[in-house]
């Protein structure tokens, strides 16, 4: 029974500590805004991998990547080749394996002001439109259905915010209901110092994980 650390948006001292040993996770999960230098601590002292998201606070990894690729040989270490936290792999618009489960990702929020990982709810559709497609051929090619899809932003109306900058995204429910993944975790959408109450999307519980949730598959 797979055991996922899931984290989002806020720092969690008591992850800094003894608690990250005593929740003893399988695979740690982030759904955005997090520090880099935060989620490659959880990634070196858990010593399991770390599969994430961009969250709208994070900075344009595709930038940081051209940026990257504009220095001569000499000049890039090993480190540099991989725009992001290091040691983790990034999910978003793709999918990924980790102890012994599959994991989709679409980062990002709706798009409220200029700014990386923001799109329009029809962005949004197109991206996920193009999971969809990469999903369908590795169950077709490999016979693997999805268990987690990562997203940094909630499905629209089901534990979103009223306000422009934390609405969902309408697509995640046609993807969801398509793609039936196991479990939807996002973040976002801040609870205030309060466990926001899990949902379900047809048979996909959705889970608001800020600061920090383990859940047992």
């Amino acid at each position: 029974m797979p055991r996922i650390l899931a984290v989002a948006d806020e720092v969690a001292e008591a992850l800094y500590g003894e608690a990250l040993q005593r929740l003893r996770p399988d695979v740690i999960v982030s759904c955005g805004d997090l520090p880099f230098d935060y989620l490659e601590n959880l990634v070196t002292r858990a010593a399991v991998p770390l599969v994430y998201v961009p969250g709208n606070h994070d900075p344009d990894l595709a930038r940081v990547a051209r940026h990257l690729a504009m220095w001569p040989a000499p000049v890039m270490t090993v480190a540099d080749d991989v725009p992001g936290p290091q040691g983790c792999e990034n999910a978003d618009g793709g999918v990924v394996a980790a102890a012994g489960l599959r994991f989709a990702g679409l980062g990002g929020s709706v798009r409220y002001k200029v700014g990386p990982h923001q799109y329009t709810q029809q962005q949004m559709r197109w991206r996920a439109l193009r999971l969809e497609a990469r999903l369908r051929v590795r169950r077709a090619l490999l016979g693997q259905a999805l268990d987690v899809l990562v997203a940094h932003a909630p499905p629209l109306d089901l534990g979103d915010g009223g306000d422009p900058a934390h609405r969902g995204f309408a697509a995640l429910h046609g993807l969801v209901a398509r793609v039936r993944p196991r479990l939807l975790l996002h973040g976002h959408v801040h609870p205030f110092h309060r466990r926001q109450p899990d949902r379900t999307l047809g048979t996909t519980r959705v889970v608001n994980v800020i600061p920090y949730r383990l859940i047992e598959l």
